[in-house]
């Protein structure tokens, strides 16, 4: 029989070790408190492997008759792990006065000695032990207290179980027990036991209080709910009974109650009726359970529940989406995740309607982690948008009132939103584009002022709104030219600083109400708001501010739109007018630019830019092959960026429905239809979950990926060999340790001790143990991670040699944990990584040193070796070029992202550039560069 597992326990090594003479000698003259000491301490030592045989019979005499309670509770622990066998396998002669000790504390008035050593029985496999107790063990079912009772009933349950001849009537006492019983705890020990012992009578009570069962309580209704699913798949069950069952206890006042019979009801019938119920129940808790990881819970049964029955709770949207009331922001992450996949032709009105009012609410109310929630919905709008033409006018319009927000990022969702109606949706473009123009004023960030140049740029088709994007230009530039307007307003500056410096020493001290004395200006208010009124328009003030990446895209659209004016517009003054006045613009940022009024001169390659915009504009005669390059060639490459991220998705969408789609050639299992010694082989929702939690088929567990993590630990010239197996789990790490005695002596206590560098943690600490001579042993050691770190564990194998202070020892090799084993590739918008690499303080550059020549060859080695997913879409990584550049991403299982860009070039048949990682932890970063360092190269056979 397989010996039960306990709970090893670290012991004091600072302390002295008692001996087996202390410890006799504390139970025989101690007092209560000193043999409580003493008996965790012999447990402790039982525990970890030292059978401590000769202490059974001091224990027997000198703690069994003491009436504390305390001492009784150790004492049970000391009868569960104590060896009750000889070698041989017989039962040791002390264990009959043993015996005679259970019977006793079983007849014990006190009802906690009694409940106490009934549990424990629970756990006793000796028959010979067993067998005497049972009278007194049937007598505790009619003990007036309730926990002896309910402690009886699974004492009778285990021993019927393990050894059915000892009690062979157990199914006709528990019945009767069920029949007679008040307490509902009781009831419901009864019930499970019978259920186990004999489902057809557990099913028969419960057909005989039908009507009751509204009324117990929690854990009796988890007991009903767990017979009802095992008897369903007995072909004569009553199973439209049960569901009405299921049902009603869908209205229970139990959180669990509800979501067992939820989950339960969808397994017994898929009736859109039944369906519908489970859904409703779902959301029903999470509206009403405060707790967030209970949210979570069940909004991901919801959404399985959203995959097989997609279409039938599709109408249920609405409902799901009153979920956003809650705080916090992954449940409403995840909410919103579910309500966009069952958005339809039939409910996007009401949903983008919904998420319109939320949208508001932002600016209103304060809410926890409030920008986080805004672009969250902008997102979820733009989602709905794009797929649903007919709501994209409805939205747009409000979403562009966000182009002035604060938050760099939801403006920059909102302007990249409006790109893709403009693309998608031609119909929109003019009133988009006029409405655009009138937020002009109202933007404050540079990426949302490129992304609406570039729409500008691009969607002035006619005169009067090439005319109107030139004004509102004018208006957001400021006085012309540039450089002059900046020298003016600095020497009106300085004026106005001497005025108020004069005006400032004939000011007069003031007595304030409180006594003190105050100076005031009579022209220091007046001052302060002329300053106010002196603020800069926003595309000057970003120029004053260095930005001149704005100032080439800025001279790229005026560029566009007088190419496009000149083509419209019959007018040769007007076009000449309008020409004159970009250029103006253009040279007003390059001298702006190298002036002391920014905060840093202008690069070269913005020079360089705007001047290849000037020749365009002054080139004649005209350069065709530019002014294609302008007008066409832009629009045409982020229509292909569009269509291409379309595809994209379209694909992820067809694979995830390939992968949950039912072959034609499937196996179709009737359960009526099939014999009893097929039974076994259904398909068991219970096992099926149970397979998938312990990762326990066929299918992942290949022998090839098991060899690969067994690691050589000593070498074979060592008188101890150790080899371990790496089973990394997702939080844990087991090592399952092989060690084989290669000499021809017996190795006494034989531990291995391990230590840890890094985020780990040694959870259990192997038991010392005897080697035979050429003798093989198993160890398992468990060892916690608590972040996305490289990770080492060493040790050491230690044994007694022959004399009596000789300790030998074997340095094992060291353990190092593979970061790619937490490591997971991951996909974010460009927003996002772009926000993220503004934020994360860590960075790590990995200089590149490869044999590989192909560039994208190089940046495939990376993604694999890395477990990294590359951001740079597919058509801008496509061609040949001496230099490419991508950006990656993966996410770890603890929540941690972590990013990288390579810039690469060719230098002949090498390659040159740099990887820089980042992330929020010092950790992930070294690590990261590390296993790039070690793997940029191929080896070569």
């Amino acid at each position: 029989m397989t010996e039960p597992c306990y709970t090893l326990i670290q012991q004091d090594d600072d302390k002295e070790q008692s001996t087996i003479q202390d410890l006799k000698k504390a139970l025989e003259h101690g007092r209560d408190e000193q043999k409580i000491e003493t008996m965790k301490k012999i447990i402790t030592l039982m525990i970890n492997g030292d059978p401590c045989s000769q202490l059974l019979m001091h224990v027997i005499r000198f703690v069994t008759p003491s009436r504390d309670k305390r001492l009784k509770k150790l004492l049970l622990n000391y009868w569960e792990v104590c060896p009750k066998t000889n070698p041989d396998g017989k039962l040791k002669q002390e264990m009959i006065l043993v015996c005679n000790y259970y019977k006793n504390d079983l007849q014990h008035p006190n009802e906690f000695i009694r409940g106490s050593t009934l549990r424990f029985l629970c756990k006793l496999r000796e028959p010979e032990l067993l067998e005497p107790l049972i009278p007194s063990v049937r007598d505790c079912l009619n003990h007036k207290y309730a926990y002896v009772r309910k402690n009886a009933i699974f004492a009778i349950y285990s021993i019927y179980k393990n050894f059915p001849y000892l009690i062979p009537d157990a199914t006709e006492l528990i019945s009767n027990i069920l029949v007679v019983e008040t307490d509902m705890s009781c009831k419901r020990n009864a019930l499970v036991t019978l259920a186990n012992i004999s489902l057809p009578l557990a099913a028969e009570y419960l057909n005989s209080v039908w009507s009751q069962i509204d009324s117990f309580d929690e854990a009796m209704q988890l007991a009903v709910i767990e017979i009802i699913m095992k008897d369903c798949r007995n072909p004569t069950a009553n199973k439209s009974k049960y569901i009405q069952c299921i049902f009603s206890l869908l209205q229970s006042n139990y959180a669990s109650v509800k979501y067992d019979a939820a989950t339960t009801l969808v397994t017994l019938s898929s009736h859109e009726t039944a369906v519908k119920a489970s859904a409703s129940c779902y959301i029903s808790l999470i509206m009403k359970v405060p707790d967030n990881n209970v949210k979570l819970i069940v909004l991901n049964k919801l959404n399985e529940l959203r995959e097989k029955h997609g279409r039938i709770i599709d109408g249920m949207t609405m409902d799901i989406l009153c979920v956003l009331s809650s705080p916090d922001i992954e449940v409403r992450r995840k909410c919103i995740d579910i309500a966009l996949e069952m958005v339809s032709s039939r409910n996007v009105d009401e949903v983008v309607s919904f998420l319109k009012k939320e949208l508001v609410k932002t600016h209103d109310q304060e809410y926890e982690r409030n920008t986080e929630y805004r672009q969250l919905l902008i997102h979820a709008i733009h989602t709905c948008a794009i797929k649903f033409h007919e709501v994209a006018a409805n939205v747009v319009y409000v979403l562009m009132e966000f182009l002035g927000d604060a938050h760099n990022a939801s403006a920059v969702d909102v302007i990249n939103f409006v790109k893709e109606v403009l693309e998608k949706i031609p119909e929109l473009r003019s009133k988009i584009v006029t409405k655009l123009m009138e937020s002009f004023m109202e933007m404050k960030t540079g990426r949302v002022f490129r992304g609406a140049l570039w729409i500008i740029g691009e969607y002035c088709l006619t005169v009067e709104d090439i005319e109107a994007a030139m004004n509102e230009i004018r208006n957001t530039l400021g006085d012309l030219p540039l450089l002059a307007s900046e020298q003016r307003s600095y020497e009106n500056e300085n004026e106005d600083e001497k005025k108020d410096g004069e005006e400032k020493k004939s000011a007069q001290p003031r007595v304030l109400a409180d006594g003190t004395y105050a100076t005031e200006s009579a022209f220091s208010s007046s001052t302060n708001a002329k300053k106010e009124n002196k603020q800069k328009p926003p595309i000057r003030a970003l120029l004053l501010k260095s930005d001149f990446y704005l100032g080439t895209v800025l001279a790229a659209t005026l560029t566009k739109l007088i190419l496009r004016y000149e083509e419209l517009c019959q007018d040769a003054e007007k076009v000449n007018t309008l020409k004159s006045e970009a250029m103006l613009i253009m040279t007003g940022i390059i001298n702006l630019g190298r002036s002391k009024f920014v905060n840093s001169t202008i690069d070269e390659d913005s020079v360089e830019r705007i001047m290849t915009c000037l020749r365009t504009l002054s080139s004649v005669p005209e350069d065709k092959l530019l002014k294609e390059a302008f007008l066409n060639d832009s629009r045409n490459a982020y229509s292909q960026l569009v269509r291409t991220q379309d595809k994209k998705a379209a694909q992820e969408k067809e694979l995830n429905k390939k992968n949950h789609a039912i072959q034609v050639d499937d196996v179709i299992n009737f359960s009526l239809l099939k014999s009893k010694k097929n039974v076994q082989s259904e398909n068991d929702e219970i096992e099926a979950d149970l397979t998938r939690a312990t990762g326990s088929s066929s299918k992942t567990a290949k022998v090839t990926s098991q060899l690969s993590r067994v690691m050589q630990l000593t070498g074979f010239s060592d008188p101890v060999y150790a080899e371990a197996y790496v089973n990394v789990h997702q939080y844990n790490i087991l090592l399952d340790i092989l060690i084989v005695n290669q000499t021809s002596e017996t190795l006494q206590n034989l531990t291995l001790e391990f230590s840890t560098l890094g985020d780990l943690k040694l959870l259990e600490t192997p038991v010392p143990h005897t080697l035979r001579p050429h003798g093989f042993h198993t160890v398992k050691a468990n060892i916690k991670v608590s972040s996305t770190e490289t990770g080492v564990i060493f040790g050491n194998i230690v044994y007694d040699g022959p004399g009596a202070l000789d300790t030998s020892c074997v340095i094992l090799n060291d353990i190092h944990i593979d970061i790619m084993d937490y490591i997971k590739p991951a996909y974010c918008t460009e927003t996002k990584f772009r926000s993220m690499w503004t934020e994360f303080e860590w960075e790590n550059k990995v200089n590149v040193n490869t044999n590989i020549t192909d560039l994208r060859q190089y940046i495939n080695h990376i993604m694999k070796t890395t477990n990294m997913a590359c951001l740079t879409p597919e058509h801008a990584l496509s061609g040949e070029c001496g230099f490419l550049g991508a950006n990656m991403y993966a996410r770890s299982i603890f929540g941690e992202d972590a990013l990288a860009n390579i810039c690469l070039e060719k230098q002949g048949d090498s390659i040159a550039g740099h990887i820089r990682i980042r992330s929020k932890t010092q950790g992930i970063a070294l690590s990261l560069g590390d296993k790039i360092t070690l793997n940029q190269k191929i080896l070569k056979n």
